[in-house]
């Protein structure tokens, strides 16, 4: 049995490609001191894959940003505005690269990133391709061929990774009407065989192709494509071996076309959707092999052993041992690097650590399933702890809590419920509020400086008292209340100095969760997070935000909104506990967030935002799955939030989501307001709004935060025109599209001030 692995995370154990790019951008660093720190994380991570024991190692999965942006730059899918950012300049195929993924303000050059948005169910973020009628591509850069022949002359011979061809078009957006991207698959074909070409006469055997799209609901364009795809490969390289590897998800009634392709092994996502084996084992011809994901790649927890044996056992009794390969479920990008790393007790206990893996854990179960699966080593002190490990979980006195369980089960349908409806409750806010048309407001976070990052770092040493600390933020946070004041913001918050992540720091203060010290994950780009872990019933021992709130409301007699992430996004953002369902996770969050919400009400605080840009994310892959699951999440969002009088005002915040599908459900959260992301898809996101008269407020995002861009005035004032066009004036919101933290303070200061002139100047000609 082969062992192969889909990817590995790209950002080092201590996020050293992070500082790397962060270091070019600020011109900290070379290029050429870049492309070395790549090279270094490379080799670092193939050579810990053959220490392993991993048969094929993939290569073309690290990347300096986003894989789906490096294929873009393959094909040569560039779009038309970023040419002239090498053509006659000194910039480079790097800055071009990083121009697409975060814009360009330079040299008289002001250029808009390319869109953003979540891979799949994953809080992973990609680049969009844009795709324009009849778009030709050719091969444009090499990178797939070049990181094969470096880890070549390593003495490491890769299984290139690439995003198949029809995902990859799926993966984009038509920038222009009367077509459909799948159409250009005849134009982007020979692309992929000239990379094929190269990488054969390079000597490769193996090339894995992502198509996580063929786990999805597909039409009849889509399945044609997959078969006119794979049968060219198959007739231009006989020799060449395809493992066409699908994940998230079940292939389930696509099952048919999967068995049907000639490739030499396809892979599943057992750990997703373990009962699809047995149909695909049933349909599978010879002489095609099947990959076996049992090892979960999105999530924390061992393996259990046991259960992967089982499944192991029926594929090899059916095929062979010879045409089962082992592996993670998905690429490892989505867990940390390693568990080894963490040593500090008082953060992770040993008990609990004694259940977990990260990916490089992971590699070591996926040979040790190979070994206990070819020698039958049942009494391999390896599988006895393991089996030791998941019977303690299951018992454990630190998981179960009685007095959640019974909360849970006292809820009642009265508890999702407002007093009133909008309508009633928005007359008694603008009376309350008195806030002006086109009210301006940021989405929570403002940027967290070095300095604030070393105040919390030295408090956590002990270099800091917590009455030093807590001076420092207050001055802090009175800086900021003073400065939103000065620009004319008309709802200020309080900055969130004192958090270190949106989901990190409300676990820290809930009952049921425990962290890492070195977990990181990539989320975008250079921005990584560390996802809190749910190992057990969840409980709010104490309130969180209420002291920062009262204190920054304290400060001026403009609102302050109170600033609290949502149950469904706590949940998404964090490794979740497998041994129940989702559903229950969420409510025990959303009872918790309810108390804060109550307390925060009963100091005052008029205005608090409930974030929730996860509801979207979380969503079934396949649509038949889609309404069980916004029944229960819609209804944790809303135990969340309802329990408030008419007069508090709820708002909600949303980014990187495609509405249109779930724009009743959406409208069933029943917030006051709702932000969302808008500025890199042009306010098309309003359109699902505008059709469906969506009722509530809206803060359609006027400014891209993910990009160090200053948009001017009148482009706010252009995107806000056509918010208007959709949106009834006294619900439309000016907001950026998402938290400040990440960005730098010269350009978060210029485009807040442009963007409260750009509400002022949209109030004109409604005042005159």
């Amino acid at each position: 049995m082969l062992t192969h692995n889909l990817g590995y995370p790209r950002i080092g154990s201590q996020r050293q490609l992070k500082r790397a790019c962060e270091d070019y951008w600020a011109g900290r660093s070379t290029l050429q001191q870049l492309l070395q720190a790549g090279s270094k994380l490379r080799e670092e991570n193939w050579k810990l894959q053959k220490e392993a024991g991993i048969d094929l190692i993939p290569s073309n999965d690290f990347s300096f940003y986003d894989q789906v942006l490096d294929m873009s730059l393959m094909v040569n899918a560039i779009p038309q505005r970023f040419h002239d950012v090498v053509i006659g300049r000194k910039n480079s195929e790097m800055d071009l690269y990083f121009a697409m993924a975060r814009g360009f303000q330079k040299d008289g050059m002001d250029l808009t990133a390319l869109e953003m948005t979540k891979w799949f169910d994953t809080n992973y973020h990609y680049l969009v391709p844009e795709f324009q009628k009849g778009q030709l591509f050719k091969l444009f850069s090499t990178k797939v061929i070049d990181e094969f022949n470096e880890a070549k002359q390593l003495g490491i011979k890769t299984k290139p990774v690439l995003i198949g061809p029809v995902s990859y078009l799926l993966l984009g957006k038509e920038k222009e009407q009367g077509f459909d991207r799948i159409d250009l698959i005849e134009n982007l074909l020979p692309v992929y065989l000239e990379i094929l070409n190269r990488l054969e006469k390079l000597g490769v055997e193996w090339v894995q192709f992502d198509e996580p799209f063929l786990a999805l609901d597909l039409g009849e364009k889509e399945r044609n494509a997959f078969t006119y795809v794979y049968q060219l490969i198959r007739t231009s390289f006989p020799k060449l071996k395809v493992l066409l590897a699908t994940y998230f998800e079940g292939i389930g009634e696509e099952s048919v076309l999967a068995a049907s392709l000639p490739v030499c092994a396809i892979h599943l996502d057992l750990v997703r959707k373990p009962k699809q084996l047995s149909q695909m084992l049933s349909l599978i011809p010879e002489p095609i092999s099947i990959s076996l994901g049992v090892v979960d790649g999105r999530n924390i927890w061992i393996n259990d052993l046991e259960a992967s044996l089982k499944l192991i056992k029926e594929a090899a009794e059916k095929l062979g041992e010879s045409r089962v390969m082992l592996a993670p479920s998905c690429s490892l990008l989505h867990v940390p690097c390693d568990l080894d790393l963490e040593s500090d007790e008082k953060v992770l206990s040993s008990e609990i650590k004694k259940w977990m893996a990260f990916a490089k854990q992971k590699l070591g179960e996926v040979t040790l399933l190979q070994k206990l699966a070819t020698e039958e080593q049942l009494d391999n002190i390896d599988f006895r702890r393991n089996q030791e490990a998941i019977a303690s979980r299951k018992t454990s006195p630190l998981i179960h809590d009685n007095k959640v369980k019974a909360r849970v089960g006292a809820v009642t349908s009265a508890m999702a419920s407002r007093k009133s409806p909008f309508a009633l409750r928005a007359e008694k806010q603008r009376e309350l509020l008195n806030l002006p048309l086109y009210p301006t407001t940021t989405i929570g976070s403002f940027p967290q400086t070095k300095e604030v990052r070393s105040w919390r770092a030295k408090y956590k040493r002990g270099d800091l008292s917590k009455v030093q600390y807590d001076k420092l933020l207050r001055d802090e946070t009175t800086g900021l209340i003073r400065w939103q004041e000065e620009i004319g913001l008309d709802v200020l918050v309080h900055g969130e100095y004192e958090r270190n992540d949106m989901v990190e720091y409300f676990g820290e203060q809930l009952k049921g969760y425990t962290f890492s010290s070195n977990g990181w994950v990539q989320s975008y780009g250079s921005r990584c997070v560390k996802p809190p872990i749910v190992f057990g019933d969840v409980s709010r021992p104490n309130p969180m935000t209420v002291y920062w709130s009262s204190f920054a409301q304290s400060l001026t007699k403009v609102p302050v909104k109170g600033m609290l992430t949502g149950p469904v996004t706590i949940l998404q953002w964090s490794f979740v506990r497998d041994d129940q369902p989702r559903s229950e996770t969420a409510l025990q969050i959303a009872l918790a967030i309810r108390d804060e919400v109550q307390d925060l009400e009963k100091a005052g605080i008029k205005i608090i935002q409930i974030d929730e840009p996860a509801i979207r994310e979380g969503l079934p892959l396949r649509k038949a799955e889609w309404q069980q699951y916004l029944a229960w999440s819609i209804r944790a969002f809303r135990i969340s939030s309802c329990g408030v009088e008419d007069e508090t005002q709820i708002h909600t915040h949303m980014c990187y989501s495609e509405f249109n599908d779930i724009i009743q459900n959406i409208a069933e959260m029943d917030a006051d307001v709702i932000t969302i992301e808008c500025s890199r898809s042009q306010m098309e996101l309003l359109d699902a709004f505008a059709k469906f008269k969506y009722p509530n407020g809206i803060g359609p995002g006027v400014y891209d935060i993910h990009s160090p861009r200053v948009p001017s005035q009148e482009e706010m004032v252009f995107l806000l025109k056509k918010a208007q066009a959709v949106i009834p004036d006294e619900n439309l919101w000016v907001n950026p599209d998402c938290g400040l933290k990440t960005r730098h303070w010269p350009e978060t200061r210029e485009a807040l001030i442009q963007m409260v002139a750009a509400a002022k100047a949209l109030r004109e000609p409604v005042l005159a």
